[in-house]
């Protein structure tokens, strides 16, 4: 993406990059850069492959969610179905995986709602953010060692718990706000 005339004198450089960790799902780099001043300093971030996050919603309205625990933070969340999109993978294709995998439910319809970027400041990954409709279940396909329990809930009561601050995941939070502006 190019930068806007107007807004070069924000830019930072490259001038070295470098690998220092490389991991089955992310990356990390530190790259040395030419700040807008002139002077150096050192980025550290995060490589991501990109994934996609899926708001499932029944014909009843009722939203299809899981819980699952999340090891960085040591504990459950209730989130919606996510995952990352493999090399190559339209990120429809991984949409419709993900949504079958991890909750067997099927869906006649995915719309593109929006890319997010959940935490920019050290990682380059996005999230497209799809809404499903027309689902059908069908049997799940979890992952080989991938644990979550499949839940229904209200849309209002989703919206309590983020208020109450008891859903904290970010692409869902952005997920139900977004869904509940249709």
């Amino acid at each position: 993406m190019t930068m806007p005339n107007s807004e070069k004198h924000l830019e930072e450089t490259c001038i070295t990059s470098t690998r220092v960790f490389d991991g089955q799902l992310m990356k990390v780099n530190r790259d040395t850069v030419r700040l807008p001043n002139g002077e150096e300093s050192v980025r550290e971030y995060t490589v991501h492959p990109g994934a996609v996050a899926i708001i499932p919603i029944l014909d009843d309205g009722r939203f299809v969610m899981e819980r699952q625990f999340r090891y960085p933070l040591h504990r459950v969340f209730l989130e919606f179905p996510a995952g990352k999109i493999d090399p190559g993978e339209d990120p429809v294709a991984t949409a419709h995986r993900e949504l079958l995998e991890e909750t067997g439910y099927v869906a006649q319809s995915l719309e593109h709602l929006t890319t997010i970027h959940p935490v920019i400041s050290y990682s380059t990954e996005k999230i497209e953010l799809y809404v499903a409709r027309g689902l059908t279940l069908q049997e799940r396909k979890l992952d080989h060692n991938e644990f979550l329990d499949v839940v229904l809930v209200e849309p209002a009561e989703l919206m309590k718990q983020i208020k109450a601050g008891e859903v904290s995941d970010v692409k869902t939070i952005i997920g139900a706000f977004w869904v509940g502006q249709e």
